[in-house]
């Protein structure tokens, strides 16, 4: 039984802080961007990420990618 993976879909999350808790832990806020194409490379979602970390009001702790695969049999 062969079986294979097929990349379906994207996403770019922006996680950003969002203060800290009573414990001095920080609180993350996620920002995501659907609809990404699935062929874009990790350094153009970098530099995607890069152009719109001056537009956040919060500070930019990580830059995530999401991606939803396919699983099927042939």
């Amino acid at each position: 039984m062969a079986v294979t993976s097929e990349k379906v879909s994207s996403q770019l999350q922006l996680v950003l802080e969002n203060g800290q808790d009573e414990r001095g832990n920080f609180i993350f806020k996620n920002k995501n961007f659907n609809n990404v194409k699935t062929l874009a490379t990790a350094d153009q979602l970098y530099t995607v990420a890069k152009a719109l970390e001056p537009l956040q009001q919060r500070v930019l702790y990580a830059i995530e990618r999401k991606d939803d695969n396919k699983i099927m049999n042939i």
